[in-house]
């Protein structure tokens, strides 16, 4: 590529040919930059009468934007990169090392990131306006080129420019569309299609903003954003339609994400997990669940960029149904799929977090708990609920109960809206029953969320005393509940437990998970020379009161006070106990080194059944 500067589309603005195209944006003598390619922008910065480079704004993790990151770091200049992709700059050597290479079926061009990590300033702050410089820069998320990209939009010489990174090139193309594929064709509806249909939807939001010009990284300007569009969603739509047996228009997703369950509880249609809007006559809303809003399908992989919530439907919100406010997101569960845009909700909408006594904590420390599905962040609680009590929000009176099961963690909130008593259940059970053709994936348990042999016993036992008339799930349509469907829960629930007592040992009860130690924190990352305190969950399997003997199991060189510890526990008693783990001020770094608990209760020894990870950086 050359590196001669080129003139702009307005006076304060210039692009400069690199590795992609590097917009500067200036102010006297001072400017922002939109990506960087290689860096050689700052060997001609003068010829566009600046002298110093302040910040600049990343729309997505690609070399080809970021390769040249490293001088501008040496430099002093502000880098700020997109939420959902900063793992993928200033802690790729992560990404490198744990990136799986053998049966993999992550298609995403992650591959396609930083040789090396580079620090940076921040992240952008999506759906809002920040100061850069000496400019107001309002971040808009465009997944499509990649999960994470976002655009920016920027008032300047009276035109509004919107710095779209890879979105659009030119007048309706796309730069690559390898890089909108994001899953393996076969795991989902529209896999492989994910970012194409994530491509068209964010270049709608993209309209709505009405933007003057769009300035791609790749190709020439764009002077007429609607005719651009229009083209390249015709394309992408009739790609779309050659991949799937029925064909899907994904603009009905911006245009009607809720549907009615009744007039005053809505149901988001565009999200992975349902979430459901109770509306208030106050003109504000409470949420149940908000995980990933506005999915076209989840990318292959489990790493941080490959989860990004989104907003969208809550714009709908006060468009369609007169909402003002967002007040309250209640939890059924810890479940990324149903918690994901909790902390988005808070930055972006002043949403406050209720919930559960017992779910609170697994929320507000991640890393604490061994457990699948877990969010990245940690997601402050503003308040916690008593469990098996009542809250009232508004004109609305909500019994919040533990409902065990699906996970330990979970919550159904029982309230009557519009006259109808609703019960949302998160993922408890399969509500899509036929009582002709049961369906084998019923009662949705999984051993690692820590299902117990009774948990469907009692949930079941819970509905029968409250009588819903209608059910709200997490995966499944609303259903109305007849006492036939009672009655099979109740049935179902004492025939899984009573195959569950069948099938394990009839003399040691680890419960149907099959533990009887957990260390907490699981994930630490002390300082050398520190002490780390831990905490051990110990479980008497036996009918009889034992001794446990816990023997705290670390690296060479570590201590662990006290090295052993003898706890007398009653029949099947369930109790914690304390620990302090040593780290050598001389501690080589280490990533998740090992540390375990070797239990023995009475005489029968079960070995190392717990461990934690401890990082030394």
């Amino acid at each position: 590529m050359g590196s001669m500067p080129h003139s702009g589309p307005t006076e304060n603005v210039f692009r400069f040919e690199d590795t992609c195209h590097v917009y500067a944006l200036r102010d006297g003598r001072e400017a922002v930059l939109v990506d960087f390619g290689s860096g050689r922008i700052l060997d001609h910065i003068g010829d566009f009468g600046i002298d110093r480079v302040t910040d600049i704004l990343v729309t997505h993790h690609h070399r080809d934007q970021v390769q040249g990151l490293a001088r501008a770091a040496r430099e002093g200049i502000r880098i700020w990169v997109p939420p959902v992709e900063r793992d993928l700059i200033d802690a790729v050597d992560e990404h490198w090392r744990t990136r799986p290479l053998d049966n993999d079926y992550d298609v995403r061009q992650d591959r396609f990131s930083l040789l090396n990590q580079v620090p940076v300033t921040g992240t952008v702050a999506e759906y809002r306006t920040a100061r850069h410089g000496a400019f107001d820069v309002h971040t808009l998320p465009l997944p499509g080129h990649t999960v994470g990209s976002v655009g920016y939009l920027v008032d300047i010489d009276g035109r509004r420019l919107a710095f779209t990174g890879d979105l659009i090139h030119g007048e309706g193309r796309v730069w690559s569309l390898a890089a909108t594929q994001w899953a393996y064709t076969g795991f989902h509806p529209n896999a492989g299609m994910e970012g194409a249909a994530a491509t068209v939807l964010s270049c709608a939001q993209l309209l709505d903003h009405a933007p003057d010009l769009l300035l791609p990284s790749h190709g020439d300007t764009v002077t007429d954003p609607p005719a651009a569009v229009a083209r390249l969603r015709d394309h992408l739509q009739e790609l779309i339609d050659m991949r799937r047996a029925t064909p899907w228009r994904p603009e009905p997703m911006l245009t009607h994400p809720w549907k009615p369950v009744t007039p005053h509880l809505l149901r988001n249609v565009t999200s992975m997990a349902n979430s459901y809007a109770l509306l208030s006559d106050s003109g504000t809303a409470l949420l149940i669940d908000f995980g990933f809003d506005l999915t076209t399908g989840l990318p292959g992989g489990h790493d941080r960029s490959s989860r990004r919530p989104l907003l969208t439907s809550i714009e709908s919100l006060r468009r369609d149904h007169g909402i003002d406010r967002v007040e309250v997101a209640l939890p059924t569960h810890y479940h990324d799929d149903h918690v994901a845009g909790f902390n988005l909700l808070r930055e972006v909408h002043g949403t406050e977090v209720w919930a559960p006594e017992h779910i609170a904590p697994v929320l507000a420390a991640p890393t604490r708990w061994d457990l699948p599905c877990l969010w990245y962040d940690p997601i402050p609680v503003d308040r916690a609920l008593p469990d098996n009590g009542t809250v009232r929000w508004r004109e609305y009176e909500i019994g919040v109960h533990e409902l065990p099961g699906h996970t330990l963690y979970a919550a159904a909130y029982a309230f009557t809206v519009d006259g109808r008593r609703v019960i949302a259940t998160g993922d408890q059970q399969n509500t899509a029953w036929n009582p002709d053709d049961r369906q084998p994936e019923l009662l949705n348990y999984q051993y690692r969320n820590r299902f117990r042999v009774d948990d469907f016993v009692r949930s079941a036992e819970l509905y029968q005393r409250l009588r819903p008339e209608m059910m709200i799930s997490g995966h499944w349509h609303p259903f109305e509940v007849t006492d036939a469907y009672l009655d099979m829960l109740t049935t179902e629930g004492a025939r899984l437990a009573r195959l569950h007592r069948e099938l394990l040992p009839r003399d040691v009860d680890f419960e149907a998970e099959g533990f009887g130690a957990r260390i907490f924190p699981y994930r630490s990352v002390p300082p050398r020379g520190g002490t780390l305190p831990l905490t051990v969950e110990v479980r008497n399997p036996f009918d009889r009161a034992e001794t446990a003997r816990l023997e705290l199991v670390v690296p060479p060189g570590w201590q662990a006070d006290p090295p052993v510890r003898d706890i007398g526990l009653s029949a099947h008693q369930v109790t914690e106990t304390e620990f302090a783990l040593r780290v050598p001020t001389d501690a080589p770094p280490q990533e998740r080194t090992r540390v375990a608990v070797d239990l023995t209760v009475g005489r029968t020894a079960f070995g190392q059944q717990a461990e934690a990870l401890v990082s030394v950086r």
